[in-house]
C-alpha cells in the first residue's frame, strides 16, 4: 500500500511512525510534513489545506490511503472531494466534519440526542449576547462559532470580559467569519479529559483516554495552548466513567449522525469535563487530538491501517481495539515565547540521544531541516513520548529524555502526569468487588453514589468458584490498605460476599444480581442466608440494591467523617425538595 498523510505537526509524525510499522504499506508520503516525517516519509510541498493539489498528487501517486491529520483540510470537505475521485480517505465528510467546524452545530446536535453538555445559546447581536451572558453570570465562556486555530474559545471570569470577547468578535471581526455567530454558555467545573474513539458510522470503539495540559505553566497557569503535554491512561476516567462516555456521548453522538444523513467515520474527539459521577461535552474534533495521539498510538498494540480501513468501509465490527497496559507520557518542548511570537531556526541538538532511551520516541512537531540539521521552526516543537510500567515510571523516563535535548530558549512543563500521580496516591475506602464483569452494568449504580460523596473507591472481579483464592486475598487485605467497607455483587449461587466476611472485620454488603432464571432470588437468598458470626448488609436485587450498597458505605464512612455526613445530609434534602416539587405540581 502507498499512504499519504497530510499535515506537519506532532500527530503527523506519530500517525507517520505507527503507520510505518505496518506489513501492508510500502511507502508513506507526508504533505507537507517536519523533519521527524522525513527519517519515515517521503515529504510532499504541498499545504495542507491544498486540497486539489494534494487530490491530484494521490491520483497522480496511486495513493491506497489519505489519512488527514488536521481539522481545517476535514471541515473544509477533502473527504468529498477525494471520494468524488474514487480515492479512498480517512475522515469524516465536510458534513460531518462539523462537529468541529461549528459550534453551533455542534451545539444543536448535542441538545437533540441528549448528549449532556453546558447550557449555552447562539447570538448575532451582541446585546442579546450580552444579555444572555448577563443571565449566566461570570464565569461564562464566549465561542466563536467556526474554526478559528484553537483561540476562538475564551474564558470569562467577570462579566466585563465576556462583554468584550462578544464586541471582539461580533463587532471587532477578531476571528473574521469563523467568529460571525458566537456561542455563549455556562462554564463548566471539573476536571478536563480527552475521550477518543474511532468509528465506521455505525461501530464505535475507544482509544486509549488520556488528559491534554492545556496551560502554558506549571499548575495549569497561564495563557492556553495548543497542548503542552499529554498522558494515557487517564485515572480521572475509570471504568466506569469510560462506560458513561461511551453510552451517553460517543453512540448516541454518531448514531445522530447517521440519523441526519450525514454518518460520521473517522475519529472523534470529546473534550470533556468531568465532576464526580458527571460527565459533560465541552467539544467535539473530528480528528485526532494533539498531544494526545502521541502517547494513544503508543499504547494502541493494533496495526492502525486495518483499523483506517475499516472504518472507511464499514467493516469495524469486525476488529477489536488491543492497548499496551503500561502507560505512556508525552512532554511537549517549546519555542521561547510561545503561545506567544516566537524565533525560528535555532538548531536543536540531543535528538539521537533522546531517541536512544529506553521506550521513547521524540515525535516532531515545529521542526524543519536546514543544511542537514534539525531546526525549531514552530511554537511546539518537539513531544518527547515514553512508556513505562506506572506512569511514575512514564514520567520519569520522559523528563530523562528531555534533559538530552536543547536548543535556544526551550522550555517545558515539569508536571506533566502530576494529576494522574496525585490522583493515584488516593487510598480507596470502598472495595467493590464483582462475581463477574457482567455484573458491572448493575453494580456501577453502587459506583455512581460513591462519586457523588467523593469516596474513593477500587473495582475488580472475584468468583467466589472460579478464584477464591484472590476473593480471599481482597478480603484479608482490604483493611491494611485503608478499605473502610466492602461492597459484593454476584448473582446465581451468590456466595461471594460470605467468602468475602469470612475472611475480614471488615463491614460488607451485598448486591443479589438478577442473572438466572429465578430473576434474582437465588441470589436473594444465597447472600442473606449467612450463618452466624458471619453478617453480610444485603441490599435489594439489582440497580436499586446496588444504589443503595453505595449510599449505605457512605453512611459507614460518613459516622467518623464529618464531610461525608455533610453531603449525605445535602442528598437527602435534595430527595425531599424534588418530592415536594412533585407534589406542589398537583396543587
Amino acid at each position: 500500500m502507498k499512504i499519504l498523510v497530510v499535515g506537519s505537526g506532532g500527530r503527523e509524525h506519530t500517525l507517520v511512525w505507527k503507520i510505518a510499522q505496518s506489513p501492508l504499506v510500502d511507502k508513506i508520503y507526508c504533505a507537507p510534513g517536519n523533519a521527524g516525517t522525513a527519517t519515515q516519509a517521503e515529504n510532499v510541498n504541498i499545504n495542507a489545506e491544498d486540497i486539489n493539489a494534494l487530490a491530484a498528487f494521490a491520483e497522480q501517486n496511486q495513493i491506497d490511503l489519505t489519512v488527514v491529520g488536521p481539522e481545517g483540510p476535514l471541515v473544509a470537505g477533502i473527504a468529498d472531494i477525494f471520494q468524488e475521485k474514487g480515492l479512498a480517505v480517512f475522515g469524516p465528510s465536510g458534513a460531518a466534519a462539523q462537529l468541529e467546524g461549528s459550534k453551533v452545530f455542534s451545539k444543536n446536535h448535542m441538545l437533540k440526542y441528549g448528549i449532556p453538555c453546558a447550557a449555552g445559546k447562539a447570538f448575532t447581536d451582541p446585546k442579546r449576547a450580552k444579555l444572555y451572558a448577563k443571565a449566566l453570570g461570570a464565569p461564562c465562556v464566549v465561542k466563536a462559532d467556526g474554526l478559528a486555530a484553537g483561540k476562538g474559545v475564551i474564558v470569562c471570569t467577570s462579566l466585563e470580559e465576556a462583554y468584550t470577547a462578544i464586541d471582539d468578535m461580533l463587532k471587532g471581526n477578531k476571528f473574521g467569519d469563523a467568529g460571525a455567530v458566537v456561542v455563549v454558555e455556562e462554564c463548566l467545573n471539573g476536571e478536563e479529559a480527552s475521550f477518543i474513539v474511532l468509528t465506521d458510522g455505525n461501530t464505535v470503539l475507544a482509544l486509549p483516554e488520556s488528559q491534554d495540559h492545556k496551560r502554558i505553566y506549571d499548575d495549569d497557569k497561564g495563557p492556553n495552548t495548543g497542548g503542552m503535554g499529554a498522558y494515557s491512561p487517564a485515572p480521572v476516567l475509570d471504568h466506569l466513567l469510560r462506560t458513561k462516555a461511551m453510552e451517553e456521548v460517543m453512540i448516541p453522538a454518531v448514531k445522530g449522525m447517521a440519523n441526519e444523513g450525514t454518518p460520521f467515520k473517522g475519529v472523534l474527539y470529546a473534550g470533556l469535563m468531568v465532576d464526580k459521577e458527571s460527565i459533560r461535552v465541552l467539544e467535539f474534533n473530528t480528528r485526532l487530538g494533539d498531544p494526545e495521539t502521541q502517547p494513544i498510538l503508543m499504547r494502541l498494540k493494533n496495526d492502525l491501517v486495518p483499523l483506517m480501513e475499516a472504518c472507511c468501509n464499514g467493516t469495524l465490527h469486525n476488529h477489536t481495539i488491543k492497548i499496551d497496559p503500561r502507560a505512556a507520557m508525552c512532554v511537549v518542548i517549546a519555542a521561547g515565547g510561545y503561545p506567544g511570537s516566537y524565533e525560528k531556526g535555532h538548531e536543536i541538538t540531543g535528538l539521537d540521544q533522546a531517541n536512544r532511551v529506553k521506550d521513547t520516541v521524540v515525535f516532531h512537531a515545529g521542526t524543519a531541516m536546514d543544511n542537514g540539521k534539525v531546526v525549531a521552526s514552530g511554537g511546539r516543537v518537539l513531544g518527547v513520548t515514553s512508556l513505562g510500567d506506572t506512569v511514575a515510571d512514564a514520567i520519569n523516563t520522559a523528563y530523562e529524555a528531555c534533559a538530552k535535548i536543547d536548543f535556544k530558549d526551550c522550555f517545558k512543563r515539569k508536571d506533566i502526569g502530576a494529576k494522574a500521580l496525585k490522583r493515584m496516591a488516593i487510598p480507596p475506602q470502598v472495595g467493590v468487588i464483582m462475581g463477574s464483569d457482567s455484573d458491572f452494568s448493575v453494580m456501577k449504580s453502587a459506583l455512581v453514589m460513591l462519586k457523588r460523596f467523593d469516596i474513593p473507591y477500587y473495582v475488580t472481579v472475584a468468583s467466589a468458584h472460579r478464584t477464591p483464592e484472590k476473593a480471599v486475598q481482597l478480603a484479608a487485605q482490604a483493611r491494611e490498605q485503608g478499605v473502610k467497607v466492602l461492597i459484593c455483587g454476584a448473582g446465581h449461587a451468590a456466595h461471594l460476599a460470605g467468602v468475602i466476611a469470612a475472611h475480614t472485620t471488615l463491614p460488607v454488603l451485598g448486591v443479589p444480581i438478577d442473572s438466572s432464571a429465578l430473576q434474582g432470588m437465588d441470589a436473594l437468598l444465597a447472600t442473606v442466608q449467612m450463618p452466624p458470626g458471619i453478617p453480610v448488609s444485603t441490599m435489594a436485587i439489582g440497580k436499586s440494591g446496588a444504589q443503595n450498597a453505595g449510599i449505605t458505605a457512605a453512611q459507614i464512612i460518613g459516622v467518623a467523617d464529618q464531610l461525608v455526613a455533610e453531603k449525605l445530609a445535602a442528598f437527602k434534602k435534595e430527595m425531599a425538595d424534588k418530592v415536594a416539587r412533585k407534589a406542589a405540581s398537583f396543587a
